[in-house]
């Protein structure tokens, strides 16, 4: 069996999106996965209470508790390795991650990004792409390298801006591709794998 491990910083959207197609898609059986355990740097992240709910293993690692990103980035390795994964996926995990903890799972850490990447790295897409003038925005599934937001795009969804878009008005029908295509690229990067 395939474990994921899916790390969260928040609500958890993207996370629940991948658990509930495992669920529907009935991953353990055709392809030979599981949504192994969810982790967050934050106690109280609204997905955590998801995950319990769905029979997942939860932890939490506070990174606050950390003398520097290194440290953190060395325990939530040791942590994440608990559960032997074959897929670590970054689910709204607000923390950059250090160079050695990229390395450590090179080519089987994946991310999603609120934008059509290589546009808008970092933060604030939605509104940049606003200002910026563009017609189209949309969401990236990426692996992830040592370079932020730049890894080999797995799938990518575009959706209109629209000429009274707001940031959050955009953000919301971004979010709804995002659930789509996050566990569609993962089902994809584990029937590579088969």
């Amino acid at each position: 069996m395939k474990n994921i491990v899916i790390l969260i910083s928040g609500s958890g959207s993207n996370m629940a999106a991948i658990v509930q197609a495992a669920q529907q898609q009935d991953w353990a059986r055709t392809l030979d996965a599981r949504v192994a355990a969810v982790v967050s740097n934050k106690a109280d992240a609204g997905g955590l209470a998801f995950a319990r709910q769905q029979g997942i293993a939860t932890e939490v690692l506070d990174h606050k508790a950390f003398a520097s990103r290194e440290a953190f980035d060395a325990a939530l390795s040791e942590l994440i390795d608990q559960y032997q994964p074959a897929l670590v996926l970054l689910a709204g995990f607000m923390r950059i991650l250090t160079p050695g903890f990229v390395g450590h799972y090179a080519g089987r850490l994946i991310n999603i990004h609120p934008s059509l990447l290589p546009a808008f790295t970092g933060l604030h897409t939605h509104q940049r792409a606003i200002d910026a003038g563009c017609k189209f925005a949309g969401a990236t599934v990426h692996e992830v390298t040592a370079e932020l937001d730049i890894g080999p795009i797995l799938e990518q969804a575009v959706v209109p801006v629209l000429p009274d878009d707001t940031a959050k008005a955009l953000a919301a029908r971004v979010l709804v591709e995002e659930h789509r295509i996050y566990p569609l690229a993962v089902a994809n990067w584990l029937k590579r794998q088969n």
